[in-house]
């Protein structure tokens, strides 16, 4: 790579350097950068050339047989009119390799690069090159590209009468023509037909050579090949989309809505209604439960406009974050796809104070995604905010979708809530009271953290949001619209946003609501108009048509071929809950492309055992490509056991399907180092040594024998003394009991997963005197330890009736009694252990509902889908009531005496 550098940057002018170079040597010459056109694929070299503040993208023809021969092709100048973006259409197929859009002006390029560190590394230079020339003030001057070719002369840019934003929810609009793109002469006189819709037959060849290949693949390719031609047979209908959103301090709907959500003269065709701190109570925290949530929900379905009949697409709600979409019923008939999710960013990263809250849609044939968020307050938590947006756009993902979409794949999407940022700086409070008062808005707005981070591009990049003639939404006193005179005296800020990303969105209205009064905020609501794509039937039909005729044509003459690196992959020792990985390659050695999956055995209810994973284990192979595929082994609780017992083994068989090709098997293998996580009780108590000391056949034997329905065959009986509770257990409580109980956050605040790790190793191998890492790294590895047990300290068989008598202390002591022996002792020291942390609360700040509800779930499991529950049995509970009765029970044992 270092020579093909050197040699390309010999041939540029002086001053003009490579940042960077999409390609992928295969073999000995060909490129893995392949300009895609209707059913070929031909090889290029990507260069981006930055000349002192600019930059461009140089498109070079690669020679079939020599891999240094290159022949300058296009040249693309960086400025705002370019756009670089990863094709949303592949989103769409299952597929390993990155498709790339290239667009400017009239000229839209379609490339494909497998995925790694080179193929990302290309698109993130591009992407900070294109970056640089939209914050760029100075006319671009793109004279410099005339080198390359005396045929491709560039027009100055400078003076150029392209238009500017208006506002700041305005797109830029297309420049005059004052700069055309760089085409070689020999492609002149080429109509576009021509251009898009090479010959298969004409590439024969090319395709036999590998300079060129064509692209097929049944149903994968057909989808992406619609996708390429959608604007021929779909056209653009506008909507109208009201976006809303309110912080209500925990506080019921004491008044109508109407004010906030019918202002407009025409009602809306679709409402995203976004709430915040709908309900403050510990329950709602801890359980998720709240009445609040059906309260607001019929008072927004009385405000919504008289003029509009809706439907309610989805609601979701995460504690006191609550989303609801509605849609105007003339458009129900075109909506699929419903899908909703949530993720806590609060406390240890998961809990639901903070967060966000986001339903998706497909109307028609666009792809609309709606979220609600709270992000951290307070003004000095700038990073915090930000933070919280990242783990949401990284973590929620809607995976009853096929494929899973992130909120980025989506045509549009509409992002709202208390986003709680501030005013910074050091802003006197009466100054700014005055300017406020002044509708001195500008001068304020200088200060505001959101702006100010946007700008940085450290959040809600490609993100918009409409011009803010409006006071602050925050804070008021409650009933009034008066700022806050609390104690707090809290400075006034734009905490309640809405904005957009996507194409074809209008802004027509970005407004604040001061005439609902119950909440510290006020409500804002925004107005959109954006342009949906409608399929024309006949149109689609008809050049669906025509794609399905070139694939038969061209499966007709080619069939799939690969080649994998390796049969047999041994991972070597494994340990529990550490994640091994192997990567396996599979070549298409082919002469077409190939769709490959890993498919189900005989009988078997999946491709690989539990403990196993390939990503992808799906995908699509060009002619001469590769895909890398991980193959991860990952012991945790619900699979342990069957390792511990001797039930299964690290051995699995997978079988590789290539569509219209052969199967190929491979074996994957292990040795599973044996842990006490993952072990039973009645196993644990009579092991006095760690488990590593213990021989794997004796470690299999103990739990076999605690579980004689496993294997009737097995009759030991062994006489040797039992433990109480198990070491393992003993250990972790007594390094609690010395160090732990006075720790501020114990049981809240996360661990770190290498000292969980190493506490679990040294548990393993040694009677330790300490445990190794933080207190918060022991806490966290006792609730690992219970709820890894084979089966928990309420065995599965009493779950109903600990359930059922969860109301009254004396059922509650029954099932006690009812217990195994072995599992009373540990109940009894789990119980004994939390009573003594709740002694210690003024230091340690916890309480008796937080503690039942960590332990709860610990402590009483459901069991697994597979286990015998007998006719009498039913546990079919929503999850927030299974919480509850959770609590309940163990609840009863801390304000009781177990002995009375």
């Amino acid at each position: 790579m270092e020579s093909l550098i050197a040699n390309l940057q010999a041939q540029l002018p002086s001053g003009h350097r490579i940042v960077t170079i999409s390609f992928s040597l295969k073999h000995s010459f060909s490129l893995e950068a392949g300009l895609v056109q209707e059913w070929i694929r031909t090889n290029r070299l990507l260069v981006l050339v930055e000349n002192s503040t600019e930059s461009a993208l140089l498109i070079y023809i690669v020679s079939k047989n020599v891999a240094d021969e290159f022949s300058l092709e296009r040249t693309i100048p960086l400025d705002t009119e370019f756009k670089c973006e990863i094709d949303t259409a592949s989103a769409n197929i299952v597929t390993t390799d990155i498709f790339l859009k290239l667009s400017r002006k009239k000229v839209h390029l379609l490339f494909e690069m497998l995925p790694g560190f080179k193929a990302n590394k290309f698109v993130d230079e591009v992407v900070k090159a294109s970056e640089v020339a939209n914050k760029k003030r100075a006319p671009p001057n793109f004279s410099w590209l005339e080198v390359y070719n005396p045929q491709l002369v560039w027009e100055s840019t400078t003076g150029s009468d392209s238009e500017q934003p208006t506002s700041a929810a305005t797109e830029l609009q297309p420049s005059s023509q004052n700069c055309h793109d760089a085409i070689p002469a020999h492609l002149n006189h080429k109509s576009d037909s021509e251009l898009s819709s090479p010959d298969v037959t004409a590439h024969r060849s090319s395709i036999a050579t590998g300079g060129a290949t064509p692209i097929a693949a049944r149903e994968s390719v057909v989808r992406y090949q619609m996708a390429l031609r959608e604007t021929a047979y779909t056209d653009l209908r506008q909507i109208s989309i009201f976006l809303g959103t309110y912080n209500v301090n925990g506080q019921p709907p004491t008044s109508g809505l109407a004010d906030w959500l019918s202002v407009d003269k025409d009602p809306p065709d679709i409402y995203a209604v976004g709430f915040q701190e709908l309900d403050l109570s510990k329950e709602a925290f801890l359980f998720n439960e709240t009445p609040r949530e059906e309260e607001w929900l019929r008072a927004v379905i009385r405000g919504l406009h008289p003029k509009g009949k809706y439907r309610k697409v989805k609601l979701v709600r995460l504690v006191g974050m609550m989303l609801i979409v509605f849609i105007q019923e003339k458009h129900w008939a075109y909506v699929r796809g419903v899908a909703s999710e949530f993720v806590g960013t609060g406390l240890m990263g998961k809990m639901g104070n903070k967060g966000g809250v986001a339903i998706r849609l497909d109307l028609h044939n666009s792809s609309l995604c709606f979220v609600n968020s709270h992000l951290a307050a307070h003004t000095e938590e700038v990073e915090r905010r930000n933070q919280d947006y990242l783990d949401i756009c990284n973590r929620l993902v809607f995976s009853t979708t096929f494929p899973s979409k992130a909120i980025k794949d989506h045509d549009q999407v509409f992002w709202i809530g208390d986003l709680n940022y501030r005013l910074s700086g050091d802003l006197d409070l009466l100054r700014v009271k005055d300017l406020l008062d002044q509708s001195n808005y500008q001068a304020l707005l200088q200060y505001d953290q959101f702006r100010a981070q946007h700008a940085a591009r450290k959040i809600f990049v490609g993100y918009q949001e409409g011009p803010i003639l409006f006071r602050p939404s925050y804070k008021y006193d409650p009933g009034t619209d008066n700022w806050d005179t609390s104690e707090k005296n809290r400075a006034p800020a734009w905490c309640d946003r809405c904005l957009w990303k996507g194409d074809n969105v209008q802004f027509k209205e970005y407004r604040s609501h001061p005439g609902l009064r119950m909440s510290d905020h006020k409500p804002v609501s925004c107005l959109l108009e954006c342009g949906v794509k409608i399929i024309d039937t006949v149109r689609y039909r008809r050049i669906y048509e025509e794609v399905m005729k070139k694939l038969d044509k061209l499966e007709n003459e080619f069939l799939p071929q690969v080649s994998v690196d390796s049969t047999e992959i041994n991972f070597g020792n494994v340990a529990f809950n550490e994640g091994a990985t192997k990567i396996l390659t599979v070549a298409n050695t082919g002469q077409v492309p190939v769709q490959y999956e890993f498919i189900k055995k005989h009988r078997d209810s999946k491709y690989c055992k539990p403990w196993l994973a390939c990503e992808p284990y799906t995908g699509f192979l060009m002619p001469g490509d590769n895909s890398y595929i991980t193959l991860e082994i990952l012991v945790d609780k619900r699979t342990a056991w069957s390792l511990n017992s001797g039930l299964d083994e690290l051995y699995d068989i997978l079988v590789l399907h290539l569509d219209g090709g052969k199967d190929i098997f491979i074996t994957v293998s292990g040795n599973y180092q044996k842990s006490c996580f993952g072990c039973s009780i009645e196993a644990l108590i009579q092991m006095h040594q760690p488990i590593a000391q213990v021989a794997p056949e004796t470690v299999c034997q103990l739990e076999k024998a605690a579980y004689p329905s496993i294997d009737p065959g097995n009759d030991s009986d062994s006489k040797q003394p039992v433990l109480a509770v198990p070491k393992e257990l003993w250990f972790l409580l007594d390094e609690l009991y010395r160090r732990g109980m006075d720790t501020p956050g114990l049981f809240e605040q996360p661990g770190l997963s290498t000292e969980i790790a190493a506490i679990r190793k040294t548990l393993d191998e040694s009677l330790p005197d300490t445990l190794p890492g933080s207190v918060h790294s022991v806490a966290e590895s006792l609730l690992i330890f219970l709820e890894t047990l084979k089966e928990p300290i309420i065995p599965f068989s009493l779950t109903q009736k600990a359930l059922d008598g969860c109301g009254a202390f004396p059922s509650c002591k029954t099932v006690y009694s009812c217990l195994p022996l072995s599992h009373q002792h540990v109940f009894k020291h789990i119980i004994s252990f939390l009573k003594e942390v709740l002694l210690h609360s003024s230091k340690n700040g916890l309480d008796a509902k937080t503690l039942v509800a960590l332990f709860g779930s610990a402590l009483i499991r459901l069991p697994p889908p597979n286990y015998p529950l007998g006719p009498s049995i039913s546990l079919s509970l929503n999850q927030p009531h299974l919480d509850r009765k959770r609590c309940m029970f163990i609840h009863h044992f801390l304000v009781n005496d177990l002995d009375d």
